[in-house]
């Protein structure tokens, strides 16, 4: 029988586990419009240098969207005119997005403006809302681009973004 279990690298510090857990990506979903426009960002020619993966380029879209003063109006706004009119059933693709980000979501999933009596959206309508008000505001995805690189700056400040030695 084999058992799955952790590989031990004696010459990694004890002191970076916290490092590492810090640099957790969540999953979540997007529809499929939205999946489909940044996806054509991620392979577009801007996309260069490093070239941003999904977590990024999700985390940028969200980053933007909360650099208003508006955010939490602007995504309901989004979610309860044009969102709440596409079918339910509306297919989702699965990714990820970085931790940080995903904190800001959870706290708007959280808040009173998703809370009885208004409708309840899940996470994946709240970052698809986030992918599609970023789209509106600069369709050429340049915004989200160099939203990216100030996001993994950011990271790399904090130590959060480094790969284990």
């Amino acid at each position: 029988m084999l058992i799955a279990t952790p590989k031990e690298y004696p010459d990694r510090a004890k002191s970076e586990s916290p490092r590492i857990d810090r640099q957790d990506i969540v999953e979540t979903r997007l529809w499929l419009e939205e999946h489909d426009w940044l996806y054509g960002l991620l392979r577009s020619d801007k996309n260069v240098s490093p070239t941003f993966r999904f977590p990024d380029l999700i985390s940028s879209c969200v980053s933007l969207v909360f650099t208003r003063q508006d955010a939490s109006a602007s995504i309901f706004q989004f979610l309860g005119t044009e969102l709440i009119l596409r079918s339910p059933q509306t297919p989702r693709r699965r990714e990820s997005m970085w931790r940080q980000q995903y904190q800001l979501l959870l706290e708007l999933q959280r808040s009173p403006a998703n809370r009885h009596p208004n409708p309840k959206f899940q996470l994946d309508q709240l970052t698809t809302a986030c992918v599609a008000l970023s789209r509106t505001a600069d369709p050429s995805g340049t915004a989200i681009l160099q939203q990216a690189r100030r996001n993994m700056a950011d990271r790399a400040h904090h130590g959060w973004d480094a790969p284990p030695r």
